[in-house]
């Protein structure tokens, strides 16, 4: 009898303490949602994290952006070719960036890159008692901390994407017209008329803005409850990481079942 009610107990302390982690997360959320106008007044702030997530993510989101244009119109193209309509392959890549791939793939990179880098800044703030101190001195982190990150993530992260689709097909065009021999006026006009404007580039951006959400509360989280070591510190930032990955993915799959 001992061994199933140990086994019972085990149970109920990780669902109690599942369930006291996403209370806390629903009340840090909130907090900091409430006082998003003030991040928005305070520019300077907002400004400095426009850059540190924004500008400082560019070069990887430039890089990965080409590169997966380039093979996506070379995969397609291969598929496409069969069935004598290599004309589409501007529209496909067009379509699986704007759709999927852009924001995506966008949301993954700046989790690894951006989300981490939060975490490990808010973690060390924490056990250096920056945070404390702050809260001494009768100043709310949510505020001048928390808020302008959030803020900054979610006017950031809808760009890095538009910018990953465009550069993605920039590449899409020098694989498909460069070196595969597709006549460029049936690449754009393919694209062009596949395309819309609401259904696709809206609903990638309203996308975004989701991944955006989700990723920098993650990371701000992890960052606030992580334990005051450099071990704990290096544990936030790895969960931050998987923890935002995994919820992109399934928060992708809900978005495109509602939208698509």
């Amino acid at each position: 009898m001992q061994m199933p009610v140990n086994f019972l107990a085990n149970i109920g302390s990780l669902v109690i303490g599942l369930l006291q982690s996403i209370g806390k997360a629903l009340f840090f959320m909130t907090s900091i949602i409430i006082v998003m106008p003030y991040a928005i007044k305070r520019f300077n702030l907002l400004l400095k994290q426009i850059y540190f997530l924004g500008v400082l993510s560019l070069p990887i989101i430039l890089t990965a952006g080409f590169f997966v244009g380039m093979v996506l119109s070379l995969q397609g193209y291969l598929v496409l070719v069969d069935f004598n309509s290599e004309e589409a392959v501007g529209s496909m890549t067009a379509l699986s960036l704007i759709r999927e791939l852009g924001p995506v793939v966008t949301g993954l990179l700046f989790a690894g890159r951006a989300g981490s880098a939060l975490t490990a800044e808010i973690g060390l703030m924490r056990s250096t008692e920056q945070i404390s101190a702050l809260e001494m001195m009768a100043v709310d982190p949510n505020k001048f901390v928390y808020a302008p990150r959030l803020a900054a993530s979610i006017i950031v992260l809808p760009m890095l994407s538009m910018i990953f689709v465009a550069v993605g097909i920039i590449g899409s065009y020098l694989i498909s017209v460069g070196w595969l021999g597709v006549y460029d006026g049936f690449f754009w006009t393919q694209m062009q008329t596949h395309v819309d404007w609401n259904n696709d580039v809206i609903n990638g951006i309203i996308k975004s803005i989701f991944f955006a959400v989700l990723v920098a509360l993650v990371s701000l989280f992890q960052g606030v409850n992580a334990i005051p070591t450099s071990e704990g510190v290096s544990r936030a930032t790895t969960k931050t990481v998987v923890h935002s990955s995994l919820g992109i993915l399934g928060l992708d799959f809900l978005l495109t079942v509602l939208m698509f």
